[in-house]
Formats: structure tokens, sequence, C-alpha cells
């Protein structure tokens, strides 16, 4: 970036800004960016100005434009998304529509429920650039007409419990007949803070650990989960190691477990698009004999692509009594991948 007849690295003024932005806030418990879409150089870019600053990257999120819309909704009252919820984003010359909707769950095993947002249609209308920013009264005629129009095919014999207008093309008043149509019988909503909004729910949800909210799904998230039986708290059950939801570039985790009288590790995977369930063994031969409880595990995970899971077990020995043997064991698991797989969740 040229200014003033200096040239900066666009990262580095990035950095700067958020810095700035964030330095009257002295203990930030978590921090979520959005944007208008991410992958894992944009997820990398961002934890990594995060940590630039002193933030954690593991209290750092970035979710895109879809997933936040659904954090919001996610906090609303029910009833404003007990049937499908559309959300329209209107720019100087195009409009498109997204629809939030819940996904059967094909897993026997999970009680989650699961949301995704959909993109379900898009129209680019000249007349828009007519009346934004200025209104002209012809146009916005032709504009309101158009865009009734787009609202009834996006409707068709779908239940609609609530509408979201967002995007500054939403700004001047010239779709009075389009918003009849929007507001017959169903509430209707309208701010350029919903993506933010859903940022803050998303920080809000894990500082508390909340669980009990839908988990968001799409074609950029795991669909499978890995778990391994364990006592957590006293309480015994299958903890997953990867959990479905997650980016697989945001997967990377590291434990330590105390193994009790076991010679093997059972590993569970299982699907949400298929509703396989499929069991993996991984043998422990060549561990050190020791008592009970004395065994210290380090179980590590990360992805070396989409498909590709690595669990590595390690001897961490146990403090002064043993050191560690050197016992080492890597387990991949290829999982299905999302490519064309998540449109099958319906």
């Amino acid at each position: 970036v040229s200014l003033a007849g200096k040239t900066y690295d666009a990262v580095w003024l990035l950095a700067k800004y958020i810095s700035l932005t964030l330095q009257d806030f002295e203990n930030i418990q978590y921090l979520t960016f959005t944007t208008p879409e991410t992958d894992v150089d944009m997820a990398k870019m961002l934890k990594g100005i995060g940590q630039h600053i002193g933030v954690d990257k593991e209290i750092i999120n970035v979710q895109d434009y879809k997933e936040s819309f659904c954090q919001y909704m996610i906090f609303q009252p029910k009833e404003l998304w007990q049937y499908e919820a559309p959300l329209f984003y209107c720019d100087e010359d195009v409009i498109r529509a997204y629809m939030l909707r819940e996904l059967k769950n094909s897993s026997q095993k999970s009680r989650e429920s699961f949301v995704t947002v959909d993109k379900v249609a898009d129209a680019r209308m000249e007349e828009l650039e007519a009346v934004y920013p200025v209104l002209h009264v012809e146009k916005a005629k032709a504009a309101d007409e158009h865009f009734k129009r787009f609202i009834q095919s996006v409707f068709n014999k779908k239940m609609i419990s609530s509408v979201f207008l967002t995007g500054d093309g939403f700004e001047n008043n010239w779709y009075p007949n389009s918003l009849r149509v929007l507001c017959n019988g169903r509430r209707a909503f309208m701010g350029n803070n919903l993506y933010s909004k859903g940022a803050c729910y998303t920080a809000q949800r894990r500082k508390e650990e909340q669980s009990d909210a839908p988990v968001y799904l799409d074609e950029t998230k795991l669909t499978e989960q890995i778990s391994v039986r364990m006592r957590v708290n006293g309480e015994e059950g299958w903890y997953p190691l990867v959990s479905w939801g997650n980016h697989w570039y945001e997967s990377d985790r590291q434990f330590e477990v105390l193994l009790g009288d076991t010679e093997d590790i059972e590993i569970h995977v299982d699907s949400l698009v298929t509703g396989r369930h499929l069991v993996e063994s991984v043998s422990l031969k060549g561990m050190p004999d020791r008592k009970n409880y004395a065994l210290r595990l380090k179980i590590s995970t990360f992805f070396s692509d989409e498909k590709t899971c690595h669990i590595i077990f390690e001897d961490m020995g146990f403090g002064e009594f043993f050191a560690p043997s050197g016992f080492r064991l890597e387990k991949i698991i290829e999982l299905g991948g999302s490519n064309g797989q998540f449109n099958s969740l319906s």
C-alpha cells in the first residue's frame, strides 16, 4: 500500500489498525474476526495478527458472514428461526438471499442439532444504481417491483419465520411494495451490525463454553467426529479429540491423560453425512509396564489436509518417579472429506 510516498505492507497495516482498535482493552478473553469469506490463509493471518498484539491464538476465532448470521440467529428467540429465516443483502447493484435452516442428523450417536446457511438466490439489478445513494423516483419503482418478484421467488412454498435486511443498498426507502411482502405475517429487521453482533455471540459462546446451542455446518466444516473413551471430572464417556463443526485447519489439539489398565486405545469415527460409525484400534505395545495411572500419555491431533487427521501418542513419564520412555506412535485417519458430500445433509 502506497501512502504519502511510502510503501507499507498490507498485513502490517492491518495489524497496526487492529492493535490501535484494541488498545483500550486490557483483558481480552476472546476475540472473533468476521470476514465475507474465510479459508486457511485468512485464518492463519488473522490469528497471527492476534498473537502480534499479545492475544493467544487459542482464544481467536475467524468466521465468515454466513456463520456470523447463524450465530446471531441462534441467540434470538426460537420463534424467529423456528422455520426458515432468510437474510437479504443489498449493495449498489446486487441483491443476495441467504437462508438459515436446520439439518437432519444422520448419526445415531449424536443428540446435537445442526444448522446451516445457504445462498439460495442472487440478482444483479441495474435499477439500484439509480437509487443508491440518491433516490430516483421512477427507477425506484422499477427496482421495487424487481425486488418484490425476487422475494416471492425466494419465499415460494416456504415457511418463513422472520426476515433480515442488511447492506448499504437498503438505506433509502425505495422498496415500499416489497416491504409489504416481507412483513406479511412475519417480523422483519434491518441493520448493518448483524455480522459484528454474530461475532460477539460467538465469542460469548466460546468464553462461557456453551454446548447446548446448535452446531453450525457448511461445506468448509468437518462433518466427522473422532472420539476416545475417557473419564473426565468423574464422568466416563466418549470425548471428542476432533469435533464436527470445526475447520480442519483449526482442529489441532494437545492434552495429557493418565492411562488405566489397557493394552490398546479404541477410537470411534462418526460421520454426520453417512451415519457411518467406524472403530479404529491403536496398540500400545512397546509402552513401559507401570502400575495403573502411572502412565502419562500426551495425545496430539493435527491435519495435514482436510481429509487426513494425524493422532500422535507420546509417553511423557511421571514426574520424578518415571522418566519418559521415548515411546511415540502416530495413527493416521482418513476422513470422508467435505467435497460434494455436505449437500447430502438435508
